[in-house]
């Protein structure tokens, strides 16, 4: 009986690490991905709410916002090193010396992604202040064809068949989107909304194209250098913080100077700077833990529960039959952009 028990009991505590080992990932992933969701779609909602909001006195300025982001990212990244070093202030000394200050050449070249980034940042609020969270949503995801683009020609990367072929449907969705409404016929209401709903669009399409120059480039620094992510981070946030303080002074400076730079802040506007600070760590974490199917399902997800909340919630938004389909376009090819990847992953992993 002795020897029944002693030859059963390793087994079973032998077991018990390795089901940890294989569910802790899958709830990383998940975990990860529902952030992703959550942080995206509140991001877009709070920042559409705080650029619409009707309050008196005057409204938050969007360059000093962007300021603050940054500041906020890099003081995470700070946190998340200093994790990694098991809190030493010394080791943290050392890292951000050898990795930053005695690599004077290889931080430089991320000032280019960095201003690129904090100029997307500022474009973002210009497309929010002028278009609705759903369409704004939608045709933010003409990214993915900035990026297979700019993958292409700076990566030397190939794109298969359905990679080509949700492109197309991207676009077409996203034209889809974008078609005139109704509201054509009134003269009045097409001379007050023309304007914006241009600058809007314009916005987003510069945002598309800066968000896809800047993520390949920044892609091909961190495959040419093995340094941290977070430390990547650190420089990029440490560039876009100058960037952003000089972009603010160039545009709101004499406002910043008659009324400070926290005018027209409140609890909305500060939960805007958080969730911004947070998209790039909440991205890191995706890219660490999920794939791209999963990613693509959470930005699905995201553009559904945006479209819902700005027509219930927000009550800025009204959807029709052509958004509709379009909507249902750029969905399909966001999961059809990934399937390809996740297919031709596999072999090469057997």
């Amino acid at each position: 009986m002795l020897k029944s028990t002693v030859q059963r009991s390793p087994p079973s505590s032998a077991v018990d690490p390795a089901v940890t080992m294989l569910t802790s990932p899958a709830k990383l992933k998940y975990v990860s991905l529902a952030v992703l969701v959550l942080q995206t779609t509140s991001l877009v909602l709070t920042m559409r709410f705080s650029r619409t909001l009707k309050e008196e006195g005057p409204r938050y300025l969007a360059s000093t916002a962007v300021v603050w982001a940054e500041a906020l990212k890099i003081a995470a990244c700070l946190l998340l090193v200093f994790s990694d070093l098991n809190f030493s202030l010394r080791a943290l000394n050392s890292t951000l010396k050898d990795e930053i200050l005695d690599r004077p050449l290889d931080t430089i070249k991320l000032a280019i992604p960095s201003v690129i980034y904090t100029l997307q940042n500022n474009l973002l609020y210009v497309a929010l202040s002028n278009l609705d969270a759903a369409t704004y949503q939608v045709t933010y995801q003409l990214k993915i064809l900035t990026t297979a683009l700019f993958s292409v020609v700076m990566l030397g990367k190939k794109l298969g068949l359905y990679q080509w072929l949700s492109l197309l449907i991207l676009m077409a969705g996203i034209a889809l989107v974008q078609w005139p409404t109704d509201t054509a016929a009134d003269p009045e209401a097409t001379d007050a909304s023309s304007g914006s709903q241009f600058m809007g669009v314009s916005a987003v399409l510069a945002a598309c194209c800066s968000s896809g120059f800047a993520g390949v480039y920044f892609e091909k620094i961190l495959k040419e250098t093995k340094q941290s992510v977070w430390v990547r981070n650190i420089q990029l946030g440490l560039f876009g913080l100058v960037f952003g303080l000089t972009g603010m002074l160039v545009v709101d400076g004499e406002k910043v100077r008659e009324s400070g730079m926290f005018q027209g802040y409140n609890k909305i506007t500060w939960a805007v700077v958080v969730l911004q600070a947070l998209g790039g760590l909440v991205i890191a974490a995706v890219i660490k833990y999920a794939d791209n199917i999963l990613k693509g399902f959470a930005t699905s997800l995201s553009i559904i529960l945006s479209t819902l909340i700005s027509y219930f919630w927000l009550e800025d938004f009204v959807p029709t039959s052509v958004f509709f389909i379009g909507g249902l376009l750029v969905i399909a090819a966001t999961f059809l952009y990934g399937h390809e990847r996740k297919a031709t992953a596999n072999p090469s992993r057997v």
